[in-house]
């Protein structure tokens, strides 16, 4: 059984930053990618970034380019979201999520087989 444990959400004003962590466990992941995604109160979760297990291709939603960054410590088996520049509409509950990496990395939630549980990021004006 695959499990991704995320963490680090938390409140916080506009303009201020956060990093969120997602530990990956279960399994060996040499052959995934791994996205963030996120969703807000009566939408549709949205795809917010992706990189592949190496750490060597990254992709990112137009939405949060230039402000957050992906990246992954792979022997650690944790990828990590740092989130800058927030905005209050990036509040949402933000989800790890893992890929085949035959899958493209801008491939979209249908494309993720791994989910962990959520953490909430709220951002105050």
């Amino acid at each position: 059984q695959v499990q991704l444990v995320e963490s680090g959400g938390g409140l916080v004003q506009a303009g201020g930053s956060l990093r969120l962590s997602c530990v990956a466990s279960g399994r060996t992941f040499t052959s995934y990618n791994m996205g963030w995604f996120r969703q807000a109160p009566g939408k549709e979760r949205e795809f917010v970034t992706a990189i592949t297990w190496s750490g060597g291709i990254t992709y990112y939603a137009d939405s949060v380019k230039g402000r957050f960054t992906i990246s992954i410590d792979n022997t650690k088996n944790t990828v990590y979201l740092q989130m800058d520049s927030l905005k209050p509409d990036d509040t949402a509950v933000y989800y790890c999520a893992a890929a085949s990496s035959t899958m493209p990395l801008d491939v979209g939630v249908r494309g993720y087989r791994y989910w962990g549980q959520g953490t909430q990021v709220t951002v105050s004006s």
